[in-house]
């Protein structure tokens, strides 16, 4: 990892802590964080057990940089680019297999939203902002948002955020599913972190298989989910971590998951 990576992304007490916005530029997505984390994302070193998604700036992400938009020379390659690249590092995150945290304070804006809905669990602080923000600058979303909001909100709310470009408080973000929890401004960081680093110590297997169950919920029939949990869960007897849960509990011990 070279030393510019090492300031986007870093492992601690094994969680993957990968910075996608920065101060510079006013907290937009920082393609220099988003490109060093894919090829580690795509080797994953075996000590990660989860990642988390975050801010060295005000805002966990404003958005796109619209002036670097605006001042491309050919704006549909600009765009067709760094949809590219965003796009790497969606499908990146995605297929780690890892619980994915994100501390969401401020703003999260435009392809700032479409990676609070990356994340399996997003806290976010009393007076954080979400927005879909493309509207406002005549554009569509990508990040994958219009294909996560709909599931994480339904689709008329989905409609309602991205159409309207209306601005969700932090109250209602998590009344409709959008955020995972709410804390105090100040606790948002550490609470994202102590969040991560739990799942990093947790029964990975277990959590994959969750995490698994969880996505294909969304266009599976009850009969078909039912018939995936019950080989889920007699698959997971028979694993490692499955037989270390059962025999710690059993033996009334912390279990030392493999």
């Amino acid at each position: 990892m070279s030393s510019q990576s090492a300031d986007y992304v870093a492992v601690h007490n094994g969680v993957l802590h990968i910075t996608v916005a920065t101060a510079a530029a006013g907290t937009s997505l920082d393609f220099a964080g988003v490109d060093a984390a894919v090829p580690l994302l795509r080797d994953l070193p075996a000590e990660v057990g989860a990642i988390l998604l975050n801010s060295s700036g005000a805002n966990f992400c404003a958005g796109g940089n619209v002036r670097d938009f605006a001042s491309a020379e050919d704006r549909a390659a600009k765009l067709d680019d760094l949809a590219g690249r965003l796009h790497d590092f969606v499908r990146a995150v995605d297929a780690a297999d890892r619980p994915v945290v994100a501390s969401v304070h401020g703003w999260a804006a435009g392809g700032g939203l479409s990676l609070v809905l990356l994340a399996d669990i997003a806290i976010g602080g009393e007076s954080t902002k979400l927005r879909a923000a493309y509207p406002g600058i005549g554009y569509s979303s990508d990040g994958g948002m219009s294909w996560a909001l709909p599931r994480a909100v339904g689709k008329a709310r989905a409609a309602d955020i991205l159409l309207t470009d209306r601005v969700v408080e932090a109250s209602e973000a998590l009344s409709i599913g959008l955020l995972s929890r709410v804390v105090a401004d100040d606790e948002v960081q550490a609470t994202a972190v102590a969040t991560a680093e739990k799942l990093a110590t947790g029964p990975r297997e277990a959590q994959n298989r969750i995490r698994r169950l969880l996505r294909l919920s969304a266009n599976n029939t009850l009969d078909a989910q039912l018939d995936l949990e019950q080989a889920s869960i007699a698959e997971a007897s028979v694993s490692p971590t499955g037989i270390e849960g059962v025999d710690a509990f059993v033996g009334k011990r912390k279990p030392v998951w493999p």
